[in-house]
């Protein structure tokens, strides 16, 4: 039998090295645009390194009365100024990174549009990130495919209509994801064992789980072959 293997996402800004290691394991990546926004999330923020240790980039949203918004609809505050203190802080602490000239010359590119919803600079980063490490995995969203269900429900349906045979997770869903619905479909269950992986840092001991960015800085040009180094998968299995 033909293998399709795919993964659902949320999308992230600037997301951390995982967050591609699983696009890279699959025949089709789910950007899962239209589940409700999460506040204390990835979705508007991530961190970068600097000589004391690491600093949070943020991208600030409008809140106010909006609690149950789906990621779709969250709009950025752009009455902030977030773009400068992003590239600031970029500049600041990547002007010595190997890579700086060519990488932060392309965020500059995509960060100083003009950005009103918050799921669309996440993609489009997310995709100039794919670019640079090098994936070419199909991207769908999840808006797109009308999925109907809550939770493992929905998850199982948007297999169901992308005819996937194997479903891989994100580890944080094992908490939740009732595997057995995906089993009596014939769909195998994999939960991501990511290994996060070391490679040179600027500034003094290896902090992991920051942004990606922070690895393209410092060797894009070996990045995929760094994630894929920490690849590390597990059949789920109700026993």
């Amino acid at each position: 039998m033909h293998r399709m293997r795919i993964t659902v996402l949320q999308p992230g800004y600037l997301p951390w090295l995982g967050f591609f290691e699983q696009e890279l394991s699959v025949d089709k990546f789910v950007l899962y645009d239209d589940v409700q926004y999460d506040r204390r999330g990835w979705r508007n923020r991530n961190r970068v390194k600097t000589p004391d240790g690491f600093a949070w980039m943020t991208v600030p949203v409008e809140q106010k009365g909006r609690f149950d918004q789906l990621i779709r609809d969250v709009k950025i505050d752009n009455e902030r100024p977030w773009r400068r203190k992003h590239i600031g802080t970029l500049e600041t602490f990547y002007a010595k990174a190997p890579y700086f000239d060519e990488i932060f010359r392309q965020f500059m590119q995509i960060i100083e549009r003009d950005w009103e919803f918050l799921w669309e600079l996440d993609f489009e980063l997310i995709k100039w990130m794919n670019d640079v490490i090098g994936i070419d995995t199909p991207i769908v969203l999840a808006s797109s495919l009308q999925a109907e269900g809550n939770k493992s429900e929905r998850l199982l349906n948007i297999c169901r209509k992308l005819k996937a045979n194997e479903y891989y997770s994100g580890a944080a869903a094992r908490h939740y994801l009732e595997i057995e619905i995906f089993e009596r479909e014939g769909i195998n269950v994999f939960f991501q064992e990511f290994e996060h992986p070391t490679y040179p840092q600027l500034y003094g001991d290896f902090i992991s789980h920051l942004s990606a960015i922070d690895l393209i800085m410092v060797a894009a040009g070996e990045a995929k072959k760094i994630i894929l180094s920490g690849s590390k998968w597990k059949k789920a299995t109700n026993l």
